[in-house]
């Protein structure tokens, strides 16, 4: 799969690569360059009025898997996911209940993280 540096998932973020509902991927979360706490992101691209009214459910699915990332930090709703990424990161499993199509999402993360999708 793919590789997200904390250049591109600084601020704005960068595109989601296309999920495939029902398939289990790994996001593997790296927190170097932060002492404390980072987030990690994912979120719903909004329609053209900003709002999510008629946007895919991308976040609906299961979270599985937690490795150094508490399960009790992630926040979800149909449009968003985040999770607190502690020093050296963490990971964990989503299963998208449908496909995420390529570009309808933004991946995003502050405090300097890196991200892996397998």
């Amino acid at each position: 799969m793919a590789s997200y540096t904390a250049e591109q998932l600084y601020g704005e973020g960068t595109p989601i690569e296309a999920l495939t509902g029902g398939v289990s991927y790994v996001f593997t979360i790296t927190n170097t360059t932060s002492t404390g706490s980072a987030y990690f992101t994912v979120e719903t691209v909004k329609n053209y009025s900003g709002s999510n009214a008629g946007a895919p459910t991308n976040a609906l699915g299961s979270y599985a898997s937690f490795s150094d990332i508490d399960q009790n930090t992630l926040i979800t709703s149909s449009y968003i996911s985040s999770v607190v990424v502690p020093g050296g990161g963490g990971v964990y499993q989503f299963t998208p209940d449908a496909t995420v199509a390529v570009s309808s999402s933004m991946l995003r993360g502050t405090g300097g993280i890196s991200l892996t999708i397998s």
